[in-house]
């Protein structure tokens, strides 16, 4: 029977369909439109690259069984990405701009069955996005960030034997110790690398106990080159692979080779870590990351923006980087969010736009505004007395510093209208609908008001942020 790529298509959505909820089905399949079918391989149309990005970060299993299903296992896979043009309408990419993805991924084979060989050609496990040049240096990770460079300048050559990197989740641990092994595979390409999760690393060890291979899975570890465990705090009172750690460790070390290590906590707070794996931490430099300052969040973010080829407002950028502090990976997905927000429903990306999707991150952005901090702002910023926002006064300057404030309570809290009135000498709510109006009518036809407004409103979120 002939198959088309809308039929084929349809099915496989039939398949998607049962295995997502109907909200993520709606945002990310039914955009998609089927554009060819070439023996094996579906090609279909996607709206933007942060569109496919995200369909290969989440979904790609589920594509790949759906694909398999309709056209066999030798199904595949590939991506058209529509391109904006300068007439600001859309155009399928080709050529050199196009897309083409297979997703048919073989399985990697655990290194250690093959034992015995001492130039294996190792997959060094990285993440070839997570290097020097996109990883931000600030105050909040400068000493973690010289140590890596110098580590990957001289692996197993300077005192940093091991590096330690530990912070809160999502400040950059994973990305510097990738970055390290990188510019490693890169420029000194007969050195080995590895990177392991140590929940990866602990299964490999069960694994080689079933099967009787412990000793092929130690020789294999301890021809590594540069071996990088990422969140060792999980082999925690797993004594058996500590233990076999421990013995690849002292041989890795004692024979020169590098070892780096990302963790949650230092060294010395690794509850049930035995002792002399602690004490084999604090042999090289242990280098802490913080969380980034505002200045630093904007210029990941800036970074994110160059990478994707996007442009944000700057005051989107602040109003972002103000309501989210402590961690990068979420900073960068509020960002992603927005982005694929906007594309999807034809949004022009805007602070509203940003609450929306932080509130989604930041539960509290909208629970800790109050109106009173609201008047305070405004009464500051036009250089007036609090109590002046309640008079009954009609000075021009005064009524539209009131009104301005009646609006951004409106939006930045949910409190009633009724109550909002109240704040403001007891005035009802068919003056606060006014207001409201008054103050959008005013931004639609002055600029300079409406850079007004969304510097408020940046303040506010500067506000919660403490």
């Amino acid at each position: 029977m002939v198959k088309d790529c809308q039929t084929v298509w349809e099915r496989c959505l039939d398949t998607i369909k049962d295995s997502v909820n109907p909200q993520s089905f709606k945002t990310w399949f039914e955009p998609i439109k089927p554009v060819g079918l070439n023996e094996n391989a579906l090609t279909i149309q996607v709206p933007n690259k942060f569109f496919y990005e995200w369909l290969e970060e989440h979904y790609v299993n589920l594509l790949k069984r759906s694909i398999r299903e309709q056209l066999g296992v030798e199904g595949r896979l590939e991506y058209q990405i529509l391109l904006r043009t300068d007439e600001n309408r859309y155009k399928p990419s080709n050529g050199s701009t196009g897309v083409s993805v297979s997703i048919d991924e073989e399985e990697i084979k655990n290194p250690f069955v093959i034992p015995g060989i001492k130039k294996l050609k190792v997959d060094p496990q990285l993440n070839p996005k997570y290097t020097f040049e996109s990883y931000i240096e600030g105050d909040c990770n400068r000493l973690a960030r010289s140590a890596g460079v110098a580590v990957a300048n001289k692996p197993g050559g300077t005192a940093f034997n091991p590096l330690v990197i530990y912070g809160d989740v999502g400040l950059g641990k994973t990305h510097l110790a990738q970055a390290v092994g990188n510019q490693i595979v890169s420029e000194q390409s007969n050195r080995s690398v590895l990177y392991v999760s140590s929940e990866k690393f602990t299964n490999q060890i069960i694994q080689s106990i079933k099967n009787n291979a412990i000793n092929d899975f130690v020789n294999f570890y301890q021809l590594i080159d540069v071996l990088i465990v990422d969140d060792i705090q999980f082999l925690a009172n797993k004594q058996k692979t500590q233990e076999i750690f421990f013995h690849i460790f002292n041989q890795l070390h004692q024979s020169g080779k590098q070892l780096i290590l990302t963790s949650d906590r230092p060294p010395k707070d690794l509850d049930g870590m035995q002792e002399r794996l602690i004490s084999r931490f604090k042999w090289g430099l242990t280098a802490d990351l913080q969380a980034p300052d505002l200045e630093t969040r904007i210029a990941i973010l800036e970074s994110k923006m160059i990478d994707e080829g996007v442009e944000v407002p700057n005051t989107v950028v602040e109003f972002i980087c103000y309501n989210i502090q402590n961690n990068i990976r979420e900073l960068e997905g509020v960002l992603i969010s927005i982005i694929a927000q906007a594309s999807l429903n034809r949004r022009e990306i805007d602070i509203d736009l940003a609450r929306e999707v932080i509130q989604k991150f930041v539960s509290q952005i909208s629970k800790q505004v109050t109106v009173d901090s609201i008047k305070d702002l405004v009464a500051d910023h036009f250089s007036m007395p609090v109590e002046k926002l309640q008079s009954k006064t009609r000075k021009r300057s005064i009524v539209i510093a009131r009104q301005l404030s009646m609006y951004l309570a409106k939006k930045l809290t949910n409190k009633s209208l009724k109550s909002i009135g109240a704040k403001f000498g007891g005035r009802d709510h068919s003056t606060v609908i006014y207001s409201c109006n008054a103050v959008q009518d005013l931004m639609d036809t002055d600029a300079i008001f409406k850079d007004t407004v969304q510097e408020l409103e940046k303040k506010v979120a500067m506000s919660l942020a403490g």
